[in-house]
């Protein structure tokens, strides 16, 4: 059973770092959200998968994914998750590089051309890498109806798949952990 406190907890304990970072997007950032140190702990990733199938009751979906290697464990957490809910589910995994061999593929796993699927990703800033992983999916052929993250950062993520129509949902925002976000 979710539980949003203990999921607090366990980001605070174990992801959030102050410090002077540089991230993914290139902005400077006085914090950073280490969400592997979550994603990749059994009771954080049973709260986070609690927590996305919680957030995604009915929204109409078949597929569950996103960018390696941020997404893996999340999709791994929410398809066992869902298995023990009754759920059917397929997962996948989008490449940053086309397989070099065999298929040659960006998107990994059982999904279909014309599947409705929701993207994850841990932390979104921008949105950038999430937004990439939108893109091979809609090339492959799905139709992304959701997207979701773990903790929004407030900088611009939500807005960048809303502009692709793609409604947005985070279990947090960085203002649940007291952190003040600044315009850019």
């Amino acid at each position: 059973m979710y539980n949003r406190a203990r999921l607090m907890e366990l980001i605070r304990e174990r992801a959030l770092q102050f410090g002077d970072f540089t991230l993914a997007s290139g902005r400077k950032s006085a914090y950073y959200l280490d969400g592997k140190q979550v994603t990749l702990h059994a009771e954080g990733v049973l709260q986070i998968s609690e927590g996305i199938l919680d957030l995604l009751r009915g929204v109409d979906y078949s597929g569950f994914g996103g960018m390696s290697i941020g997404a893996d464990p999340i999709v791994g957490g929410v398809l066992a998750t869902a298995a023990t809910q009754n759920i059917e589910l397929h997962g996948f995994l989008v490449r940053r590089e086309a397989k070099g061999h065999g298929t040659k593929k960006y998107v990994e796993g059982p999904v279909q051309p014309g599947d409705r699927v929701v993207i994850v990703d841990d932390v979104v800033t921008t949105g950038g890498s999430s937004i990439e992983a939108v893109e091979r999916v809609e090339e492959f052929g799905c139709r992304v109806v959701h997207a979701i993250g773990i903790v929004d950062r407030l900088q611009g993520g939500r807005e960048a798949f809303e502009a692709r129509g793609i409604p947005f949902s985070a279990l947090f925002t960085v203002q649940d952990f007291g952190i003040e976000v600044f315009p850019q």
